[in-house]
């Protein structure tokens, strides 16, 4: 047993010396693992510097274009509002040129229908007779009634039914 025991006195300092190294190899690839980690931690220290220079740039360059967007939009409202300005006018314009058109047609007619009414009633009926049927009508109904009954008496029947009706409606 004093055997075992001396055996086991002169293990002790091998066991220790095996610990010892054992803790020595930690250290060392702690050691090596802090560096490890220290490069690490530079490289995520440039991405972090990159992001922040790419993050100003973008919102940088998101201010230009809101800035742009803003003026484009101030400049399609400038030309809305003047189409808007153009098309008032223009519409004015052709109310205006549509009563000129009117007094036009109107004096037009007065004429027509006093030539006709200057006319012979074989004459008128024979014209009339040639004429569409809705410009006839016109002038006719621009006539007085009795004009009117002798001019369609001297036209062809089947004429002066058509106008008959066109000027009834």
């Amino acid at each position: 047993m004093i055997k075992i025991f001396l055996i086991a006195l002169l293990m002790l300092p091998l066991s220790a010396l095996e610990t010892s190294d054992k803790l020595f190899e930690c250290t060392e690839i702690f050691k090596a693992r802090k560096s490890e980690l220290l490069i690490e931690l530079e490289r995520i220290d440039e991405q972090k510097q990159a992001l922040s220079a790419l993050k100003v740039a973008t919102e940088e360059l998101l201010k230009k274009r809101e800035a742009k967007v803003s003026q484009d939009e101030e400049n399609i409202s400038k030309a809305l509002s003047e189409i808007s300005l153009k098309e008032e006018s223009t519409k004015e314009m052709l109310q205006k040129n549509e009563e000129i058109l009117k007094e036009i047609k109107g004096i037009k007619m007065l004429k027509m229908s006093e030539t006709f009414a200057k006319m012979k009633a074989s004459n008128a009926a024979n014209v009339l007779s040639e004429m569409d049927a809705l410009e006839a009508a016109s002038i006719l109904s621009s006539l007085k009634p009795k004009t009117i009954g002798t001019i369609l008496s001297k036209m062809d029947a089947k004429k002066a039914s058509e106008l008959t009706q066109l000027l009834s409606k």
